[in-house]
């Protein structure tokens, strides 16, 4: 079984620039001027006692302007981190060019729009296309803001991916964060308006469920996109879905599951996630949870008989993230909004105090999709396996990866 380690780095401009209005919106982009978290992860590698998998730093700079000096800084990185015992290559814009120019050589170039380096869900796709070129088994996906801690990892992602688990075979696994306190629960803020928006407490109870209880294998609701394990004969078919601004990692569980794919919890898989403070402000991250859940939401209402289907309801997705999937999601949107605006105007913040707000209206306009979500995702489905299947029989498209370093 061959197994490819993937893990994305996300970059800024440097920190007296700052994140500029024509730049990607990621968590935490490492500044340019700043080491970041990419070598700490790469190091800890050294834990892991299984070392039969090649790493691929994916590099994803918040901006074109600064692709040169990124991938410059993540080489440099990957030279003074990487161990003598596993293989880390880099695969950047500048190998993403060719990647185009193959594709387009080949007649494909109506395909090219589903491999990019911009947006969480695309740069999650990168992570499933390059281990299927490189004739990978299975993908995992990591990011740059964890470490390895326990030396058998590696060993538990081969333990049960690929096998069958009560008649079912196992299509993904999915691994948990362990906080950097060492336990699994995320804090819940007590600010006024995360009682409506009550997605910290959510989570932990779905995770106490989940993580917290017998047996070690489940059928989960949620996956954490950094602690991922993906087999091939799902990474083939289904991808992530380029239109979800966040939470990419539990609407591709959705989509696997419509369609009959198993995902399973692993509750001792885990990795320290150590993340930098987040970047953008509360009323922004809302936002695109708006927009996230409102779309998948839309999503799950819009099934359709399609061979090969299993419907999916927002109970199937448990408390997280199946509460904001209901019917009462507009009224958890505006209590919490309204809430979330007194508290910046209560801080002197009037521009937060006036987005808090708009986020009510545009969770009623902009944020409801003006096309159908499950059509586009059957759409996007077949698109996915043609540009797969193409890829499989590598027509050129290896050439693109022999040397990355």
């Amino acid at each position: 079984m061959k197994l490819t380690m993937v893990i994305p780095s996300y970059w800024g401009r440097e920190s007296s620039v700052g994140w500029l209005e024509s730049d990607a919106v990621y968590d935490h982009a490492t500044p340019l001027d700043s080491e970041g978290t990419l070598g700490r992860a790469i190091e800890s590698t050294a834990i892991l006692e299984d070392t039969d998998f090649e790493v691929v730093i994916l590099v994803a700079p918040n901006n074109a302007d600064i692709t040169d000096q990124v991938e410059q800084k993540v080489r440099e990185i990957i030279r003074s981190s990487s161990t003598d015992d596993i293989k880390v290559h880099m695969f950047g814009p500048s190998r993403l060019i060719k990647l185009h120019e193959e594709l387009k050589n080949g007649g494909m170039d109506e395909y090219c729009d589903l491999l990019s380096l911009t947006g969480y869900s695309n740069i999650r796709n990168m992570c499933l296309f390059i281990p299927h070129i490189l004739g990978s088994d299975v993908a995992i996906l990591i990011d740059d803001d964890e470490v390895f801690e326990d030396p058998q990892f590696i060993s538990k992602t081969k333990e049960f991916i690929g096998n069958y688990h009560e008649g079912r075979f196992i299509n993904a696994i999915a691994g948990y964060y362990l906080q950097p306190d060492g336990d699994y629960l995320v804090g819940t803020p007590d600010s006024p308006w995360t009682r409506y928006w009550d997605k910290n407490v959510c989570m932990n109870e779905g995770f106490e469920q989940v993580i917290g209880t017998s047996p070690r294998l489940k059928e989960t609701p949620f996956v954490f996109g950094g602690n991922m394990v993906i087999h091939r004969d799902l990474f083939m078919e289904v991808p992530f879905d380029p239109m979800v601004p966040r939470g990419e990692d539990i609407d591709y569980l959705m989509n696997a599951r419509m369609f009959g794919y198993s995902f399973f919890l692993d509750n001792e898989l885990a990795i320290k996630h150590l993340p930098p403070a987040k970047s953008h402000p509360t009323w922004k991250r809302v936002r695109e949870d708006i927009y996230r859940f409102v779309y998948e939401r839309a999503k799950l209402m819009n099934q359709k008989d399609t061979e090969g289907m299993r419907p999916l309801s927002a109970e199937d997705m448990g408390c997280y993230p199946g509460n904001f999937l209901r019917d009462d999601l507009e009224e958890k949107i505006e209590n919490a909004c309204r809430l979330l605006s007194e508290e910046y105007l209560d801080n002197g913040d009037l521009v937060g105090s006036e987005e808090a707000l708009r986020n009510i209206e545009l969770a009623s306009s902009d944020a409801i999709p003006d096309f159908d979500p499950f059509e586009h995702l059957c759409d996007l489905k077949k698109r996915w396996s043609e540009l797969m299947l193409y890829a499989a029989d590598k027509k050129g498209l290896d050439s693109v990866f022999y040397g990355m370093k």
